[in-house]
């Protein structure tokens, strides 16, 4: 089923569809803030791919056509400020998804992320029906973790050795939420200052275990 890909805004601050024609700018923010994403970026634990943004942006289109995807572009007056990908769509018995995203550094401290973040949730809950939307962040990944607290994304727990980043698996902490737990949308219950101040709390036993090694066994 082909998903619809919304444009959203709020204030300064709006999401759109990512076209092929963003390939020189995605490209250029890329570069410009390889030192500030590049503890955060996916890898291939296989070899390094090659680096090409408008074969990855067709790919991404193409998902978005096949409704398993929602590529999106973060904008802050109108300027491109990162990006967000709703990915791993599906419906029926599970209907739910998975939410990533990066924004550039000179944009960082403005609430872009987190507003894009509600208004994207939000579309998928009320105009997808979708059920459920996860994140997955690495412990040590701050920033990230302020976006999940500031709209109460409930903690469901430590993934281990989850996703391969900057060159290595890295254990990764999952949030959700579920529509049952909203009785209002997340950016309106964010912006009045009504989400429960207990849904991020991540067990300390928890933030132990991520910061040790995962005990491994020799090939028999």
């Amino acid at each position: 089923m082909a998903v619809p890909l919304p444009t959203l805004h709020d204030g300064r601050i709006g999401l759109r569809p990512i076209r092929v024609r963003d390939s020189k700018t995605l490209e250029r923010e890329l570069l410009g803030n390889r030192t500030w994403l590049r503890m955060w970026e996916a890898t291939n634990p296989y070899g390094a791919g090659q680096f090409d943004v408008r074969g990855s942006i067709r790919s991404l289109l193409s998902q978005g056509r096949q409704g398993t995807a929602l590529p999106l572009v973060m904008e802050y007056d109108g300027e491109f400020a990162g990006q967000l990908n709703v990915s791993g769509i599906v419906y029926g018995s599970v209907s739910s998804a998975t939410l990533g995203y990066w924004v550039a550094e000179r944009f960082a401290g403005r609430d872009i992320t987190p507003v894009c973040v509600a208004m994207v949730t939000d579309y998928c809950f009320e105009r997808l029906g979708l059920h459920r939307m996860e994140i997955c962040i690495r412990p040590s990944n701050h920033a990230s973790l302020r976006v999940v607290e500031k709209l109460g994304f409930r903690y469901e727990g430590l993934r281990r050795r989850y996703i391969h980043i900057n060159g290595d698996w890295a254990d990764h902490f999952c949030f959700a939420l579920v529509r049952e737990e909203l009785n209002e949308s997340i950016l309106s219950r964010w912006k009045g200052h009504r989400v429960p101040p207990d849904a991020c709390v991540i067990p300390e036993s928890d933030r132990r275990a991520a910061s040790l090694p995962l005990r491994t066994y020799p090939n028999r």
